[in-house]
């Protein structure tokens, strides 16, 4: 062997050698150093985790009969991202599964689309990232046939699940009381941090409106977690680590189910009453509320829609339906929602104004047809001249006269067109003592305020609109002018009125404001809300419909109490004089005709009707009322839309309402001797059955 090829032995002898100790040394450092993270990995690469999710809690009424349960269902899910890893991006696995379920692939393929702006529903809400139920009603020989032939329907999942289930006991179905459920969304899941922080997780539902939303956390319960082995074709061979969820908790509410069920009746034949006289009647609302703990006992709105819409996915028909105008937007409740002039309802705030200004509670005062405030004549309904009287007939008979002259000397003595530096505005300040022009703090969301019109809310509506009126007084309203000119003339007068003196406080504004007309708004319960505090010696409350926490095994998790309610600025000598004119109203006062044959010795009831009008529409009609009148525990107000007059639509109402709770001659009572539940129920079983 010559030098040069010694050399290259040498050479090549090193180079192997390096090699061999480079390819030891990295042994060494995947399987020594490293190991345990390779380990994990490949770990990973045999397992798949699944997130477990928690059974949502029931809703129950006050005996302890669910007013939304869950039952069992076969449900087929798919997930997408198991399906972009296929060839042809999972389309012949959507047509088998297409086959299977009975359904066209395109019907599939919109289910499990990703909703966005221009896309109509069905489409899937939630994250991206979880399995996307398709079918929630699938039997079990066609479920069994995607668990038998996994490796041809990769992605595709058939579990039993609990869906949301709304048994409507007594024929109750307070839809906007209750809520419904949605996929939480991938935004959701990115702001929060982890799943043992949060208990969500990207299989969960989440309430969205009503209490699923309110009581979310509580309802949801915490998801488990599984950790399965899987073979090369996906198909699960065991389980490598399991942490069951924990379900969640019940929610007792006050909503009593009979007396619901009752409250939707009365207002439903409200309704269709006053279409049958030919009024629209496109709204309304009723409430039954314990006026000494503020307790909600029934709340009805209409229209109103099956909850059981949500479950399963919404076409866009159906979404489009409980949005639109077209329908009557039964999405909102009108109870808590919907904002309305309280017309002649709203006059025990202000004879308590009036009172507490310095006018006699036992004085005389004249109920002249018409009475004149600054240079314009404002009206009794009708016209009707009453002559004189005390306040407890100016209830009974709901004259307005005397209402509009307390107003208008009001307003002068806070200085009319020139008010004082501080005016006192009585009967303002009182209104929102009543709690008027604000949130009562029921829980549930997207409560509105309602309306209560003052200086400054004057002055603000004046700067937001006075282009409008600007123009409309510079232009005039030439399309009005081509049908009828004399409204056109008068909507330019009020323009040109409005562009220049529109942040004025006006005596009509007053006068208008004390009979609950003009800009005042109220929704039912903070009608309710008032009557409850006029009836219950001057206390506030806040209305709960929330009772208690309770876990499936009867433990109380915690009770849901109401904050201390607020003192109405009002002597109780005269909360007593309001309730003993109220009592008269049924009896021998505008509701006389509606209570004609009533047992007031069953249930002795107070009210006042409200006949509210509304430019352009139909009045809308009010009747709110309270009793027992000498030991009062409930309160009941109704509310029809567009309904004519509160003797006519909403009193009927009412009353069958006070019918349904302490019965007839000839029908039993839902409250046995008036009486709710005192004690928390029994927590009732799910009742449901695969």
């Amino acid at each position: 062997m010559n030098p040069r090829t010694h050399f290259r032995l040498v050479v090549l002898y090193v180079l192997v050698a390096a090699l061999l100790l480079v390819l030891v040394g990295r042994m060494w450092t995947l399987q020594v150093l490293e190991g345990a993270h390779y380990r994990g990995i490949a770990a990973q690469n045999r397992t798949r985790d699944i997130v477990v999710p928690a059974t949502r809690g029931m809703i129950l009424d006050d005996r302890g009969v669910p007013l939304v349960r869950n039952r069992s269902a076969l449900v087929v899910s798919v997930d997408r991202t198991t399906l972009s890893r296929q060839k042809d991006g999972g389309k012949t696995v959507l047509r088998r599964l297409a086959a299977v379920l009975g359904t066209s692939n395109d019907e599939i393929s919109k289910r499990i689309r990703l909703c966005g702006p221009g896309i109509k529903r069905p489409c899937w809400p939630g994250s991206p990232y979880q399995p996307i139920p398709v079918e929630d009603h699938v039997d079990a020989k066609r479920a069994l046939q995607i668990m038998e032939r996994q490796e041809d329907f990769p992605g595709v999942t058939a579990q039993v699940q609990a869906v949301r289930d709304y048994p409507q006991p007594d024929g109750a179905r307070p839809a906007q009381v209750l809520g419904y459920l949605q996929p939480v969304t991938q935004e959701e899941l990115d702001k929060r941090t982890g799943l043992k922080v949060t208990g969500y997780s990207g299989v969960d539902l989440v309430g969205r409106d009503g209490l699923e939303a309110q009581y979310d956390a509580a309802l949801r319960g915490e998801p488990g977690f599984r950790k399965v082995l899987v073979d090369s074709q996906g198909r699960v061979t065991g389980t490598a680590e399991d942490q069951q969820p924990i379900s969640g908790s019940n929610l007792v509410t006050s909503i009593d189910a009979g007396v619901q069920g009752a409250a939707e009746t009365a207002l439903k034949h409200a309704v269709d009453g006053a279409r049958k006289a030919g009024r629209p009647a496109d709204a309304g609302g009723a409430v039954v509320m314990d006026v000494q703990t503020g307790r909600v006992v029934a709340m009805a709105s209409y229209p109103t829609y099956d909850p059981g819409i949500w479950t399963g996915g919404i076409s866009q028909d159906e979404y489009d339906a409980l949005l639109g105008k077209k329908q009557g937007e039964p999405l909102i409740s009108r109870v808590t929602q919907g904002q309305f002039a309280p017309g002649s309802t709203f006059k025990i705030s202000s004879v308590s104004a009036a009172v507490k200004d310095g006018n006699s509670l036992h004085g005389t005062y004249d109920c002249p047809g018409s009475y004149n405030v600054g240079n314009r004549a404002f009206r009794n309904f009708e016209g009707e001249a009453l002559g004189p009287m005390n306040l407890h007939t100016a209830l009974v008979k709901s004259c307005d006269t005397i209402f509009y002259r307390f107003a208008f000397q009001e307003w002068q003595r806070d200085g009319g067109m020139k008010p004082k530096k501080n005016p006192s505005d009585p009967m303002v300040k009182m209104a929102r003592n009543y709690g008027f022009g604000a949130k009562t703090g029921v829980d549930l969301p997207s409560e509105s305020d309602g309306r209560i019109p003052d200086r400054t809310w004057k002055k603000s509506f004046w700067l937001d609109t006075r282009a409008g009126n600007c123009k409309g007084a510079k232009e005039g309203y030439p399309e009005v002018a081509k049908t009828d000119p004399a409204r056109a003339a008068y909507l330019k007068a009020v323009a040109t009125e409005n562009c220049t003196e529109g942040f004025v406080w006006r005596p009509g504004d007053a006068a208008n404001f004390s009979v609950g007309q003009g800009d005042v708004l109220v929704t039912p319960l903070q009608l309710a809300r008032a009557y409850a505090a006029m009836a219950n010696g001057g206390r506030l409350l806040t209305p709960r419909l929330g009772v208690a926490i309770v876990r499936a095994d009867g433990t109380v998790v915690r009770r849901i109490e109401a904050p201390p309610p607020k003192k109405l600025p009002v002597d109780t000598k005269v909360l007593t004089y309001i309730r003993t004119a109220l009592a008269d109203v049924p009896k021998s006062g505008t509701a006389s005709g509606a209570f004609s044959g009533f047992d007031f010795k069953r249930v002795d009831v107070g009210g006042k009707t409200g006949t509210a009008e509304v430019y352009g529409k139909q009045d809308t009609s009010w009747f709110a009322s309270f009793g027992p009148v000498k030991k009062p525990r409930f309160a009941v107000v109704a509310m029809v839309s567009q309904g004519g007059q509160g003797a006519q639509t909403s009193a009927p109402a009412v009353r069958e309402i006070w019918e349904a709770m302490y019965g007839t001659k000839d029908k039993k009572p839902i409250l046995k001797d008036g009486r709710l539940p005192s004690e928390l129920p029994k927590m009732p079983g799910e009742g449901a059955a695969p």
